[in-house]
């Protein structure tokens, strides 16, 4: 299984967001710090603002934040909430897809791996990313493109 560039962006922001605290802040911001196009991060924003994850205000003093507390993020929930499709193989879903798949046990075993595999992963939460090595190299960034902005 490999996750999408929409779950890593996904996770970055929360990470960002996560670390900022309360201060609030912007996509353009978040897109340059990791060097990530702009458009792509809106789309994710908008996203996680629609299943609960940031609240998005919007004017002058507007910006991004956390709606929820870091130690409430499942890392399992946010991957079902932003992976479209959790499908390990092909035909999941499709009898037609291949000739074996009535009969097939491969299926079964492969969604009790998935389910297992999320049930880890909710075990953790974004807080438990958040160690002080994480928080660390996020200053960093922040550090790097204000050094940038005044040069």
């Amino acid at each position: 299984m490999h996750l999408t560039r929409f779950t890593d962006y996904s996770l970055r922001v929360l990470m960002y967001l996560a670390d900022a605290g309360n201060e609030r802040t912007t996509i353009a911001e978040i897109a340059s710090r990791f060097s990530v196009s702009r458009n792509h991060l809106m789309k994710v924003v908008q996203e996680l603002s629609r299943l609960g994850y940031v609240s998005a205000v919007r004017g002058k003093h507007g910006g991004l934040s956390l709606k929820r507390a870091p130690d409430s993020i499942r890392l399992g929930e946010l991957i079902q909430d932003t992976e479209h499709s959790l499908s390990l193989i092909e035909c999941d879903g499709d009898e037609d897809a291949c000739f074996m798949a009535p009969v097939c046990r491969f299926r079964q075993i492969a969604n009790e791996g998935l389910i297992a595999f999320l049930a880890v992963l909710d075990r953790y939460t974004l807080e438990d990313l958040m160690h002080p090595e994480c928080r660390s190299r996020l200053k960093e960034l922040k550090l790097i493109e204000l050094c940038c902005e005044t040069a």
